[in-house]
């Protein structure tokens, strides 16, 4: 097994994933700039809306998703993220859709651009080109740009702010300009403690270590559950492996009862995600539910996120969670960034269009 080791990430990260992942408090930067002048405010001012639905999949979804958590109690419209073909029924004309795809060609959000036009719903597009960002502007719909070099999993802070930046623009939020700059900068810091550069003792290289050679189980709750999610996302796609992430205190009323069987089944490393904002009884909940699942798995893990604002602890967390996959890609000595699993069924699936 390689270490983690500059050189040994270098070598094995041949694509240079992990570059991106630390350009991360640059990226929020570049998103803010492309966002501001993209003309989406001037499309969306001067009426009122009852919902922001934003629709993608995978890498391209997952910013909605952050964005309700860091937003928490502060969203005065709802804001949902929509997984799929099709517009949830209620939608209505008063509704602003919010069509995200990095490559602009997901059929999936394709298929809601269509659907959102179809119903007289206001529309934007996130993309770095494609179909979509094509089908916009043939019909006078604003698109925030993104630049055209990353993996979709990549641009994670392009699709944070993106949202952000529609939610305050359709009064669902009030502006975070001013918090993601602090939190930009506060992950710049983040980066050094982190990164390759750091000894192998850092946070992020002890638990790609701990979590090597197990299937990752990612428990979060409240302003964490968006972060548990894109941690098993970025764990299947950058080392490989299966992961999977559920929330509390649902968890407690169900799968804890599995975790008796594990053994028999397996190595698995439980990650429980905490932060100061998750309800006090949550907090007891991980305590418990670490020390209920420990004698049966290879490691119950507790990580802490890092930052004086929602968005800079969430933001915190994302970062590391990117790291630690990246890092277990190592360990394995797999790139990062091939994942040829998805362009296959995307070709499958290409062979298969509907009449």
């Amino acid at each position: 097994m390689p270490g983690l080791t500059a050189d040994a990430i270098s070598r094995i990260d041949v694509s240079n994933q992990v570059a991106d992942a630390l350009a991360m408090p640059v990226h929020i930067e570049d998103a803010l700039f492309k966002a501001g002048t993209s003309g989406a405010e001037a499309a969306l001012a001067g009426r009122e809306y009852d919902a922001l639905l934003v629709c993608g999949m995978g890498g391209s979804a997952i910013g909605s998703d952050l964005a309700i958590d860091a937003l928490g109690d502060r969203l005065t419209r709802p804001l949902h993220t929509i997984r799929g073909y099709e517009l949830p029924s209620w939608a209505t004309p008063d509704s602003v859709v919010l069509c995200a795809s990095y490559s602009g060609n997901t059929e999936e959000t394709l298929a809601c651009f269509e659907a959102a036009g179809a119903l007289g719903a206001t529309r934007v597009v996130v993309a770095s080109g494609g179909k979509l960002a094509e089908l916009a502007r043939e019909q006078s719909v604003p698109v925030i740009p993104l630049p055209g070099i990353l993996q979709p999993r990549a641009a994670i802070a392009y699709m944070l702010v993106a949202t952000l930046e529609v939610a305050a623009h359709v009064g669902a939020a009030p502006g975070m300009r001013v918090e993601l700059d602090s939190a930009s900068a506060h992950l710049g810091a983040l980066a050094q403690e982190w990164g390759p550069d750091a000894g192998s003792d850092s946070l992020a290289k002890r638990i790609a270590q701990r979590a090597h050679g197990s299937c990752a189980c990612i428990y979060g709750s409240g302003p964490t559950a968006s972060t548990a999610r894109r941690w098993k996302t970025q764990i299947n796609e950058n080392a490989k492996v299966p992961a999977f992430f559920a929330e509390l205190p649902e968890a407690d009323h169900n799968e804890i009862v599995g975790w008796d069987g594990a053994q028999s089944l397996g190595s698995y490393t439980a990650i429980f995600l905490e932060d100061i904002d998750q309800h006090p009884r949550v907090r007891t909940r991980i305590e418990l539910t670490a020390e209920a699942i420990e004698p049966h798995a290879a490691g119950a893990l507790k990580v802490e996120s890092r930052g004086e604002t929602r968005i800079e602890r969430l933001l915190s967390l994302v970062l590391l969670g990117d790291l630690v996959s990246i890092y277990m890609g190592v360990l394995r000595e797999v790139d990062p960034t091939p994942v040829e699993a998805i362009e296959r069924l995307k070709a499958e699936l290409a062979k298969h269009q509907i009449a």
